[in-house]
């Protein structure tokens, strides 16, 4: 598998550089965003890795580009920002995961084999609910004519959830279908993915609804 690796602290690239390389991902580390960028440009990859206070354009602005050029390639931010609205602003501009920092190299090697195990198992079908279409080979939610990017975690719970229309699915199996089992997610980190969904929804002019009910789960009401 091949990662490209943002980090403009030298000792922590070196050090996650190693840890990935040992653990047999080819990486190629760059310091800056203008390199991060040039680098996803050219493809090839299986991940990308990017911290957000990158020089020369930060990681948040490599993310847009890269997803505004179609490219949907996974991306996992790294950022010491804690602020929820940070976190939403990176998952709103396409991110997959992200990790704060400072973490531990086990959960870095676990976010990145979640996220590269989810691309792998797309399958080609187009999955259709209630006027929605999930086409997996695009990675796309349509309505009509009208269609919208999903990243892999979106992808992945609103599959589930058109899998089982009308159907309400508890929190711990829509967690469990993103982020699977070795991921640390919690009921506030889906809430921050479904609100990204009914957006999408709202966007495309879909009569589906991502319905909550208390203490028991979600459904997609069709």
């Amino acid at each position: 598998m091949r990662l490209l690796y943002a980090e403009d602290e030298g000792a922590m690239a070196d050090a996650v550089a190693d840890i990935l390389t040992f653990h047999n991902y080819k990486v190629e580390v760059v310091d800056n965003g203008e390199d991060a960028l040039a680098c996803a440009r050219e493809g090839g990859y299986d991940g990308i890795i990017l911290d957000i206070m990158l020089p020369r354009m930060d990681g948040l602005a490599v993310l847009r580009e890269v997803r505004r050029m179609g490219d949907s390639t996974p991306v996992l931010l790294l950022t010491a920002r804690s602020d929820v609205a940070d976190r939403i602003e990176g998952l709103d501009l396409g991110a997959d995961d992200y990790l704060t920092k400072p973490f531990v190299m086990d959960e870095l090697l676990a976010r990145i084999r979640a996220m590269l195990r989810r691309r792998e198992t797309y399958t080609p079908d187009i999955l259709s609910a209630g006027d929605l279409s999930l086409d997996p080979g695009r990675v796309t939610l349509s309505h009509g004519d009208r269609s919208v990017s999903l990243q892999n975690k979106e992808f992945q719970l609103m599959e589930t959830l058109m899998k089982n229309p009308n159907v309400c699915l508890s929190v711990d199996t829509l967690i469990m279908s993103a982020w699977g089992y070795d991921a640390d997610a919690d009921a506030n980190s889906l809430r921050v993915y479904l609100s990204g969904l009914r957006k999408h929804l709202a966007k495309i002019g879909s009569s589906v609804e991502i319905k909550s009910r208390r203490n028991i789960g979600y459904m997609l009401l069709c």
